[in-house]
């Protein structure tokens, strides 16, 4: 989320007014991070907020570096009406999604619609311009749809599909229609749905095409995982999907691999304007999990998970202790008993993924 307090801290911030409840001036979000671990030396690079997130990358070697983008981007005026909380940062702080080589981004979720269909246009013009694909939203439903073709030389296709649920928060009449424009928003969470999702994903696939469903589903708070997902989840890998990458939750969740196919049930939070912020300090949402996952590219069998724990300090990712690296690994064992997997030490704190 590189909007609101981020954007503020980025070189070219919008205008600063906000229509929440409780706070209406973004810089306040800026504020509160620094009374918690001191100052920001305001405007940051656009490098800056990725902190210790790219040196890991390079080191890994990645072929392709998806999020779940969870702001728009645009510098409209007029915020979604009845909305209590609305996202943004301005298109000329795209950089900071292009210093980090981001490839794709998933759209269909609670916020990129925050500033209407002018925001959501902007948005997407945007990323085309920055050269960052995008799926999950669109000018009608069936661009809306498809998905990002996204080609790794020498290695094959991974087509992304991004999909929104009501039930984190999405109003109805932000999915997109024939005429309309909108997100891909999902009618329900039945196992018909996901059997007819899988089908409409399987017709954009060319042999040897990888799936990756990336839905935006559940509450913020809450480690229970609803019976309707992971029956969704199991429905979407057994009509061919090799990730299922699930995001809305403020903190990371359980982590299932069904038939040798990964499912993140939640991915938590990773660049936020949070820090600060009192409540539900139980969960620790201020710690945040990179997934490196290794796939095989020509069945989408899972080969490996390396889980890299960060947090957000100064508006900056920075590797996390050791002792918090010890309770992600605590956290994801606990959670991930009924589903089979656990997580062990790996040195220099990160995680790996064990089923």
């Amino acid at each position: 989320m590189t909007g609101r307090g981020i954007d503020q801290a980025l070189p070219h911030p919008v205008s600063p007014v906000l229509y929440e409840p409780y706070v209406r001036d973004a810089r306040e979000y800026v504020d509160l991070a620094e009374k918690a671990n001191g100052p920001i030396r305001r405007p940051v690079t656009f490098d800056y907020i990725w902190g210790d997130v790219l040196q890991e990358l390079e080191r890994a070697e990645v072929n392709l570096r998806i999020i779940n983008l969870e702001t728009a981007i645009t510098s409209a005026e007029t915020p979604w009406r009845g909305k209590g909380i609305h996202y943004r940062m301005h298109p000329r702080n795209i950089g900071c999604l292009s210093a980090a080589r981001i490839t794709a981004c998933a759209l269909a979720n609670n916020h990129v619609l925050d500033w209407g269909y002018a925001g959501l246009s902007e948005t997407l013009r945007t990323l085309a311009e920055a050269g960052i694909a995008r799926s999950g939203a669109g000018e009608n439903a069936d661009e809306a749809a498809a998905p990002a073709v996204l080609n790794v030389p020498g290695k094959g296709r991974l087509l992304l599909f991004s999909f929104g649920s009501t039930t984190s928060g999405i109003p109805r009449e932000w999915c997109a229609t024939d005429s309309r424009e909108g997100e891909n928003l999902l009618d329900d969470l039945s196992e018909t749905t996901a059997a007819r999702i899988a089908n409409q994903m399987r017709q954009f696939q060319q042999p040897c095409d990888l799936l990756v469903a990336s839905i935006h589903w559940g509450t913020n708070w809450g480690y229970d995982i609803p019976p309707q997902q992971i029956a969704f989840a199991h429905r979407l890998v057994e009509g061919g999907v090799a990730i299922v990458h699930g995001h809305s939750s403020h903190h990371v969740k359980a982590i299932e691999v069904f038939k040798g196919r990964l499912i993140l049930y939640g991915c938590g939070d990773f660049i936020t304007d949070y820090e600060g912020i009192g409540g539900y300090e139980s969960f620790r949402g201020h710690l945040a999990l990179m997934y490196l996952v290794d796939l095989d590219s020509r069945s989408g069998e899972l080969l490996s998970v390396r889980l890299v724990p960060m947090q957000m300090r100064r508006f900056r990712l920075e590797q996390t202790s050791a002792a918090d690296a010890r309770w992600l690994c605590n956290l994801l064992e606990q959670l991930g008993e009924s589903f089979g997997t656990s997580a062990q030490p790996d040195g220099d704190n990160s995680l790996i993924l064990e089923w």
